[in-house]
């Protein structure tokens, strides 16, 4: 992308720190949301987030109803591999984060004419996972 002189570089390395940031929150939050899957406090939040099911409808048809505290204790994280969908993956996959941080190393460490490209590929991909899960229902 580069640059003038005094700031060569300058845009690529805000935009890897961006990425590496939003990467990391996302992967606590995942951490956070299988957690509280695991021990059986599914919320609709949690459920929705990590499958990509952004309609609450769509989410009782796959889980079926909670029980009377509103949270399903019966969801293990196989039925939300088994839910997840395309948004699912884009908002709270440990390999979609692991491989944006992956291609930001890549494109700080090595000089090449098409890694700006793929520096703005993983800022896209983050971009979008938040953009996403702000539809997820309350």
């Amino acid at each position: 992308m580069g640059g003038y002189p005094p700031y060569a570089g300058f845009t690529e390395f805000a935009i890897a720190l961006g990425v590496i940031l939003s990467a990391i929150v996302s992967l606590l939050g995942t951490s956070s949301r299988k957690r509280m899957i695991a021990s059986g406090e599914a919320r609709m939040q949690d459920l929705a987030e990590m499958t990509g099911l952004l309609d609450p409808k769509e989410v009782l048809a796959a889980f079926g109803p909670p029980d009377m505290g509103r949270v399903w204790r019966n969801v293990t994280l196989v039925d939300i591999r088994r839910a997840r969908g395309p948004l699912g993956w884009l908002m709270s996959s440990d390999i979609v984060d692991y491989t944006c941080m992956a291609a930001v190393t890549v494109a700080l460490l090595f000089d090449h004419k098409l890694l700006p490209l793929l520096l703005l590929g993983a800022l896209a991909v983050q971009v979008g996972g938040w953009i996403a899960s702000t539809r997820v229902p309350k």
